[in-house]
């Protein structure tokens, strides 16, 4: 095995061994500054410099920033450092450490996503003499899998600033330009309780919930005809009514109820026009039935997201790859690199096919077409002078 391979597996292994899990289960939830401590030193040890940003007020969530050369535009490799929970049990194989079998490497994070950091290390490797006309950036974040804080806390700061980003979740190398954007809603219905025996003692929430469920399996059906795209495998907006609370006894009208909905909306339209026509829904369906109805949201929001077709990137690696872009279900953290200025791609090795399960794995055959695929990038991005920063 070359020495260059070893290293990716030994960096893999130091890396999948270091837990950081986030999750909105306080339960669950880990930090991530020492899976980022690891990379800044390895990065330092290459030539870059590196800025760690903190995430929480422990700086136990954190960002790093790792640049090679200066100048305007050049190219960010992005990535998450955390990893959802795991249940080590339905493992054959330690979770937090590296198993090779069936050419394969197995471990949490394997694919989703700590598998891509040693593999653009190797590739940023060999252009460490390299005389960089704009920087390579490396770039880190925190909590992609619960809040994407990390990657909001960039946007925030508005940088690094390139002329172009690569995340490399897991999509087989093939480019994805678009994505749906992800809401989770809640609506909390207040009503009357009373005895069963007579209705007009009390104002069913439960009823409530009933006419809100049909009124936005209404509106769901409304949303597919307006938003439909067929880049997707599923085509349209996907509303998922996910769980029900309310009740006490079956002999008491309901005097409270609460339904969660997550809502993956399409590019074309964004997610605060959709909460809002939601709440006006629900607003009228609260007159309508004397009950008190709120709509609050779980999470904060991620954007749809869409790099144009005929953009530099997308243009470049459906050449390089010899695949189409794609357009995928699943939210990353594309749309805040997006919105510091930069065309953005989402390409990686591995398949999210293996994501957010047991015995998650990186194929070996994936390993060197990554790498050599990024180093192209590289030296069309961060050798080339034909670049003016916008004004």
């Amino acid at each position: 095995m070359p020495q260059s391979d070893k290293r990716v597996l030994q960096q893999l292994n130091q890396l999948v061994a270091t837990p950081s899990v986030s999750s909105t289960d306080p339960v669950w939830d880990q930090g991530n500054r020492e899976v980022i401590d690891l990379l800044a030193g390895w990065l330092e040890g290459m030539g870059f410099g590196t800025e760690i940003q903190e995430v929480n007020e422990d700086g136990s969530k954190a960002n790093l920033i790792a640049t090679l050369g200066s100048g305007p535009g050049g190219l960010v490799l992005a990535g998450h450092t955390d990893t959802v929970p795991f249940d080590e049990g339905r493992w054959q194989s330690n979770p937090l450490g590296i198993t090779e079998r069936d050419n394969r490497l197995y471990g949490l994070g394997s694919t989703d996503m700590k598998g891509f950091f040693p593999l653009a290390l190797a590739a940023a490797g060999e252009f460490i003499d390299a005389s960089l006309q704009q920087p390579l950036i490396l770039l880190a974040t925190a909590d992609e899998e619960s809040s994407m804080n990390g990657a909001r806390a960039l946007a925030a700061a508005g940088r690094p600033r390139a002329r172009a980003a690569i995340i490399g979740e897991p999509t087989s190398l093939t480019p994805v330009r678009m994505h749906k954007g992800i809401m989770m809603e809640a609506v909390r219905v207040t009503g009357k309780a009373g005895h069963s025996s007579n209705p007009s003692l009390g104002n069913s929430a439960l009823e409530g919930i009933h006419v809100v469920m049909g009124d936005l399996m209404q509106y769901r059906q409304q949303l597919r005809d307006r938003f439909s795209n067929d880049l997707f495998k599923v085509a349209f907006p996907t509303l998922n009514l996910g769980c029900i609370h309310g009740g006490d006894s079956p002999n008491r009208i309901c005097g409270r109820a609460e339904l969660h909905f997550d809502l993956r909306m399409t590019p074309g339209n964004d997610n605060a026009s959709v909460r809002a026509e939601i709440a006006a829904r629900v607003a009228k369906i609260a007159e309508q039935h004397a009950l008190d109805i709120e709509l609050s949201s779980l999470i904060q929001d991620v954007a749809p997201f869409e790099q144009s077709a005929d953009s530099e990137l997308v243009q470049l690696a459906e050449k390089l790859t010899g695949h189409r872009a794609e357009a995928v279900a699943f939210a990353t953290e594309a749309p805040f690199l997006q919105q510091m200025g930069m065309e953005t791609i989402v390409m990686g090795p591995g398949s999210i096919d293996r994501a957010h399960q047991p015995d998650e794995y990186l194929e070996l055959d994936q390993i060197a077409p990554c790498i050599n695929l990024l180093q192209q990038f590289i030296r069309h991005y961060c050798l080339c002078l034909l670049y003016t920063s916008p004004s």
